[in-house]
């Protein structure tokens, strides 16, 4: 399994067009992955689930860790933490 924590930079947060474009992402891998606010000490919802994601409210600044477990979990990770570190280009 591999962990790793980050913060939510763009200035929207995770909102529709973030979130999705996360999912997809996310979708591409086979490892389970799973991403956590840390700031409500929230559990660890589903990442390919957009629903999941948008009920989570991550706005900008949300400490975030981000778990995939699998096959690729490390490029997994790797991904879509870089994918949250470049604020979806926005």
């Amino acid at each position: 399994m591999v962990t790793r924590q980050t913060k939510v930079i763009n200035a929207s947060g995770l909102h529709a067009r973030p979130a999705s474009d996360f999912v997809i992402a996310a979708k591409t891998f086979a490892s389970n992955i799973t991403i956590r606010n840390l700031d409500t000490n929230g559990q660890a919802v589903n990442a390919k689930s957009i629903l999941r994601l948008l009920a989570e409210g991550m706005s900008q600044g949300t400490n975030v860790e981000l778990c995939a477990e699998g096959e690729d979990e490390q490029k997994a990770a790797d991904t879509l933490v870089a994918l949250i570190d470049s604020g979806f280009n926005e």
